[in-house]
């Protein structure tokens, strides 16, 4: 347990110091900010700051920092140390600048400002990537749900209409549509914040559940340093992509602006931003440590937790929160694995709706143009939704390729952060490290994994399992953030002698 509690410590450092030379870096000041100058009562209102930060902080998460916790628990303890400088040296950065430049550019989403920073090619390729990326999650997590909900509604005995997925769907997206095209305090400024403490209440039940129980230890890094994986599945870099929302995520750029137009005061951003960040790595570190503890290991592999994790999100959910607390994590089970992903998922086509708008100039103050927008982007939600639930389509094969997306649009964000930085002639090694750690990520993981060049590259042993081609992936990944770093201190040069 003393890992953990010193992973603990560290987070909560270094949001008191790392933070802050995050925040300096950027020099945040007393101009006027978008929400103060723009306001037109429907995106761009003045939050109180508290507020913020809770929808923030479940606008990021989800059921991020909880399932994908977990499953790179399968990896064992030392996936606390990718949680905790994750977020602090790369996630609580990417957060922040996302925020903060977006900010600085009238609130604009996030492929408008790499577009700004990186040239007009990668910001059409933004534009493209963002809209298809917020539309999926949006639908997954609307399908995702209405399942949960049919499932719990089977176990209470109900039947008839209340069982069916189709119904639950088609209300869920219903609400997704009024809260896409309502303004942000009607719905998301009055329940997130609940919901955001309900987020909070469960990590901390978990972790309480853990220490009060003496059955129940979370294993120490250094005495399990080595890859605890079932399936011998690499640390480098599956454990980095499959962590995601704990430590960093892509997805987190695209709701980043939804904050940055509610800002009273650009000095509330390392709270907001940063801050929300470490409160995620918290709330990970400590479903990490859950699925470390309550879970047999055999022969040194995390086989107990694998087995749980098989059946499911939900499943997996309901399991730790009875373990640890009882009829009462139960409940908030119910409510996690339900409310999160859809308070996810009315944010993704909240931030869709506002990348369209930006790409075409459509202002939305008027209903008239939120519903030009609205209407389709929900509308192609339905219909891909609704395919889902009666059998049409399947979204296992296209979701498989969302993990190394989410990173990938993480590397594209902190490169550029750091041309910004350049341009502002301020440090930007400080986005720049990470960008060429998360670019040497995302190259070995598209190398390795089955869903993508694995299947050419990888063999298979005679049990049938996968014999990782590490020796081909590890140096091609490595070169790939090189060459890219090499190219960004050439622009970074031009731009100092211009």
């Amino acid at each position: 347990m003393i890992s953990f509690i010193l992973c603990l410590a560290l987070l909560i450092i270094g949001y008191f110091t790392y933070g802050k030379v995050v925040d300096h870096t950027f020099g945040p000041d007393d101009r006027e900010t978008p929400a103060v100058r723009i306001n037109d009562g429907v995106d761009y209102i003045v939050m109180p700051q508290w507020k913020m930060f809770l929808v923030q902080l479940l606008n990021i998460a989800g059921l991020g920092p909880i399932f994908g916790a977990m499953q790179g628990a399968l990896w064992g303890p030392v996936v606390f140390l990718w949680i905790t400088f994750g977020t602090i040296f790369a996630g609580g950065v990417h957060d922040y600048f996302s925020g903060m430049m977006s900010e600085r550019n009238d609130g604009g989403s996030i492929a408008e400002i790499t577009g700004k920073y990186l040239g007009g090619v990668m910001q059409n390729v933004m534009r493209v990537f963002s809209i298809i990326l917020l539309i999926m999650v949006g639908t997954v997590f609307a399908v995702g749900p209405a399942g949960l909900i049919v499932t719990l509604c089977q176990k209470g005995g109900m039947s008839g209409i209340l069982s069916t997925t189709l119904f639950w769907l088609i209300l869920i997206l219903i609400y997704y549509f009024i809260a896409t095209f309502l303004s942000i305090d009607k719905i998301i400024g009055k329940i997130y914040p609940i919901f955001g403490l309900c987020l909070i209440i469960m990590a901390i039940g978990v972790i309480v559940g853990i220490y009060t129980n003496p059955a129940f230890t979370i294993p120490e890094i250094w005495s399990h340093f080595y890859n605890m994986h079932p399936s011998g599945t690499p640390i480098w870099s599956f454990m980095f992509i499959t962590v995601a929302c704990g430590a960093i995520s892509g997805f987190h750029s695209t709701q980043s602006p939804l904050m940055a137009r509610c800002m009273k005061s650009e000095k509330q951003g390392h709270f907001v931003f940063y801050g929300a960040m470490v409160a995620e790595g918290i709330i990970a570190l400590i479903w990490a440590a859950a699925g470390c503890a309550l879970y047999q290991v055999t022969g040194g592999l995390n086989t107990g937790l694998a087995e749980i994790l098989s059946g499911g999100q939900s499943a997996a959910i309901y399991d730790v929160c009875s373990k640890t607390m009882g009829g009462v994590g139960v409940a908030l089970a119910m409510i996690g694995v339900v409310v999160c992903p859809i308070t996810s998922g009315d944010t993704a086509f909240r931030s869709a709706r506002l990348t369209l708008s930006d790409w075409l100039n459509i202002e939305q103050g008027s209903f008239k143009n939120r519903l030009r927008l609205c209407i389709p982007v929900l509308g192609i939600g339905a219909v891909l939704g609704i395919g889902n639930a009666v059998g049409f389509i399947d979204y296992t094969v296209i979701w498989r390729y969302f993990s190394w997306t989410n990173q990938t649009l993480a590397m594209i964000v902190l490169w550029a952060a750091s041309m910004y930085l350049v341009t502002q002639k301020k440090n930007y090694w400080i986005t720049a490290v990470p960008a060429t750690f998360m670019s040497a990520v995302s190259c070995t993981y598209f190398i390795l994994a089955p869903e993508c060049l694995g299947s050419i590259i990888n063999n298979k042993a005679s049990d049938g399992s996968i014999i990782y081609n590490t020796a081909v992936a590890y140096p091609i990944g490595i070169i790939f953030a090189v060459i890219l770093l090499i190219v960004f201190l050439r622009a970074a040069r031009k731009h100092a002698k211009a």
